[in-house]
């Protein structure tokens, strides 16, 4: 790591997003997905799994008005009873009662953070009003110790943090901190980050180093980053040393986890676990975080955890665990990324598989894991501003990521395959976690929250800076000021044209520094800035230096071809099939454009010179159509089951493909992202 390449996202009120295809996005989510979430929290959206989110904070706060006007209140006592979720058609749960999973609150605070992006660049009272009104009650259901978790609240505070494996206390802070820095950064309101410090700082007293307090760390990671980014809010360093903590205590002898099981077990009256560390990699804890060489366990706890490393290596100038950070990027993108930007290949345990496995139609790709990716490779850029990085985060987020809600923004995809067979999905039950169209809502609701909140902030993604560059790392067209007081507007046609335009705006002349991302996806990238502007290439950008002038421009030129990509030959699944490619988007065939049977496709490899691309209207959204010469195999009304091989007969087709993040918007139909050639 080199200190003077660090960089920091721009603020995003410093940015205004004028590129027609994140701001579309970004208006579907203002007008649809933030009041859609609002009304699933409450349970309101008839046919959805029921959240009870808003049911546990109102819960909690009866039950702490109760304790400060009784003086001699008794709370509840902790008799553990499952995760109690009603039928989606019981619309009466007990008013004192806490139902959903135990980690029901972080969904309330992820619509709190995509709120608070949407506020940042479209001011809404009314809005504004609603998020005031939850954190009040938010505040109100807030232990007097600081400790703000409803599951314990509510079942009994007896045994809160006595299962930090699976009951996600910790990750709920994680969630409360982002929302709660996020709100106070848009609007200059401090209620919910004063509660977030309070919840903190209550951490801090059980959690640390020193004698007395508890070793132990997040099952489900998140607060690593959080902690962080409440460090550069607040300027408190007790919050990066805390974070700090966690990840270096993270799968340190004595396994924490192991002797909290025990403990457990023995509380319980049950017998004591076996000493079986190696199932702790199931949360990144079998070892040491500097000590892990391959990606394993849960993809999404995996992803806020290397994200967290990231940050605090960053902060701390660690370089072991730099090198760890970077180890285990490389073992994900050599071994372990679907085409897509996807991970997490298996459905048990929502995982990274072994190496190479990464199977199409029974793929998990979670939408979370995606958006993990995402902040990974962020710090990552961060840390060190470097091409690959960039392109694996671009990847990610224009196609699984956004995969993962429809382009109404009305429903969304938990698990993103890359092949679909509905009449499969429907009959065989080792396809039970894919779905052939989105749902309106989920009981484990991570997903569509996530969504709106990296789509909220995408513009933090494009750009960040330092006192001397400003980095683009993706080409989202926007009106932005540095933090030198630089103005700079950045015009782009990406995502459908190759072409974008930096312009500054300055007063006075100075010197700065502009980089650009050379997608990895451009053969012949052109960038052409003023004269007596220096221009070097390094590790993937294109850096412009010198004495700028007002309406100074860099102009940047980026063919994007329609590209066949194969698969390494370990991937198994994949062999002697192509996916195709254009620019940031990976493409896939659809029954709606190409009737069914997908299978019986074949792309003509030797003649994608004839290719061409168009358009489509999908849900009333102009998108990118492919459409290239191929075949398809003649299917018999009937025969044998088997039969003497000859070769298939075959006819001339043209086959057409829409972005990956378009597919399931016209029904229920089949799917694929690979086609044999």
């Amino acid at each position: 790591m080199d200190k003077k390449n660090f960089s920091r996202p721009i603020d995003i009120k410093n940015i205004k997003v004028t590129d027609s295809f994140w701001h579309s996005f970004q208006e579907t989510v203002r007008r649809e997905v933030i009041p859609y979430q609002w009304e699933a929290l409450n349970d309101r959206v008839e046919g959805a799994a029921p959240s009870f989110c808003m049911h546990n904070f109102r819960a909690a706060a009866r039950l702490m008005a109760e304790k400060k006007s009784q003086p001699d209140f008794q709370e509840p006592a902790y008799a553990y009873r499952g995760f109690e979720t009603l039928p989606q058609d019981s619309g009466h749960p007990e008013p004192d009662k806490f139902y959903g999973f135990v980690f029901q609150d972080s969904d309330f605070y992820k619509w709190v953070e995509a709120a608070a992006y949407s506020l940042s660049s479209h001011p809404d009272k009314e809005l504004e009003a609603t998020v005031d009104e939850a954190i009040d009650l938010v505040c109100a259901a807030q232990h007097d110790t600081g400790y703000l978790d409803t599951y314990y609240i509510l079942n009994g505070m007896d045994c809160a943090f006595t299962n930090l494996k699976d009951h996600h206390e910790l990750y709920c802070l994680g969630h409360l901190v982002e929302a709660a820095v996020a709100y106070y950064q848009a609007t200059g309101k401090d209620k919910l980050l004063g509660a977030a410090c309070r919840y903190a700082d209550y951490v801090d007293s059980r959690f640390g180093p020193e004698p007395g307090k508890r070793k132990g760390y997040p099952g489900h990671e998140i607060a690593e980053m959080a902690l962080v980014r409440l460090y550069q809010a607040t300027g408190e360093e007790k919050y990066l040393k805390l974070g700090k903590f966690f990840v270096d205590e993270r799968g340190a002898s004595p396994n924490y986890f192991l002797v909290e099981d025990r403990e457990r077990a023995a509380r319980e009256g049950r017998p004591a676990p076996g000493e079986d560390i190696a199932s702790y990699s199931y949360y990144q804890a079998d070892r040491p975080v500097r000590e892990q060489e391959e990606a394993v366990g849960h993809a999404v706890r995996a992803g806020y955890l290397y994200s967290g490393m990231a940050d605090v290596a960053r902060l701390t100038q660690d370089e072991e665990l730099f090198t760890a950070c970077r180890r285990l990027w490389d073992e994900i993108v050599r071994e372990k990324l679907y085409i897509t930007g996807g991970v997490g290949g298996t459905v048990h345990g929502e995982a990274f598989s072994y190496p190479f496995d990464l199977p199409n139609d029974t793929a998990y790709s979670e939408t979370c894991a995606a958006i993990a990716l995402a902040f990974f490779a962020r710090r990552m850029l961060e840390a060190e501003p470097k091409g690959e990085y960039g392109d694996v985060m671009e990847l990610a987020m224009y196609n699984t990521v956004l995969s993962g809600m429809a382009l109404d923004g009305r429903s969304f995809f938990y698990v993103n395959p890359l092949e679909v067979n509905p009449a499969a999905c429907h009959a065989d039950a080792r396809l039970r976690h894919v779905k052939p169209v989105r749902q309106p809502w989920f009981g484990c609701a991570c997903c569509p929250p996530n969504i709106a909140r990296i789509v909220g902030s995408a513009a933090s993604y494009a750009f960040t800076e330092n006192e001397s560059t400003l980095f683009t790392h993706l080409y989202m067209g926007a009106e932005l000021t540095a933090r030198n007081g630089l103005g700079l507007t950045l015009e782009s046609r990406l995502p459908w044209e190759g072409w974008a335009r930096m312009t500054v705006h300055t007063a006075r002349p100075g010197g700065y520094t502009l980089a650009f991302r050379v997608p990895g996806w451009c053969r012949a990238p052109r960038f052409i800035g003023p004269e007596g502007i220096g221009q070097i290439q390094k590790d993937g950008y294109v850096y412009f230096t010198g004495e700028w002038k007002d309406g100074d421009t860099v102009t940047i030129e980026l063919p994007m071809d329609i590209r066949l990509m194969g698969a390494n030959p370990r991937v198994r699944e994949d062999i002697g099939q192509a996916a195709v490619t254009c620019g940031p988007f990976c493409y896939c065939l659809e029954q709606a454009d190409n009737g069914p049977d997908l299978h019986l496709c074949r792309v003509d490899a030797n003649a994608l010179g004839s290719a061409r691309a168009g358009e489509t209207i999908i849900s009333g959204q102009s998108v990118s159509m492919l459409e290239l010469p191929g075949f398809r195999q003649e299917l018999a009304p009937a025969g044998p089951l088997y039969g003497e091989y000859a070769p298939a007969k075959e006819s001339p087709v043209t086959l057409r493909f829409i972005p990956y993040y378009a597919w399931a918007n016209r029904g229920e139909g089949e799917m694929r992202v690979w086609v044999r050639v």
